[in-house]
């Protein structure tokens, strides 16, 4: 569903882990605890969802540098095969010149 409205698998996960942090934020501001221990609590899940970030945008990051080391290699490969492409062509056209030219 997230693909049809044009949403990426990862911005659908960003968006519950967002999610989640705020439920888990507004459930400790609500909670009968003391200040100490809220926002001890607190330090802990921010702390937590820094880390959490940080090991996603590092996944998203080397996702990308996989994506765009693969599209080299296949350019690569398309470029190779037009070069190939290319002076097959023009071999078969020195062909036919010279048989052209034998008559």
């Amino acid at each position: 569903m997230s693909e049809e409205r044009g949403y990426s698998g990862s911005a659908v996960a960003l968006g519950f882990i967002l999610g989640g942090v705020l439920g888990a934020s507004l459930a400790m501001l609500l909670a009968p605890e003391s200040g100490r221990r809220t926002r001890e609590r607190l330090r802990d899940l921010a702390a937590d969802i820094r880390d959490k970030t940080a090991d996603f945008s590092e996944d998203l990051r080397d996702k990308a540098e996989d994506a765009v080391e693969r599209s080299r290699e296949a350019l690569e490969e398309q470029k190779a095969i037009l070069s190939a492409a290319v002076q097959a062509g023009k071999e078969a056209i020195q062909r036919e010149r010279e048989r052209l030219s034998a008559h």
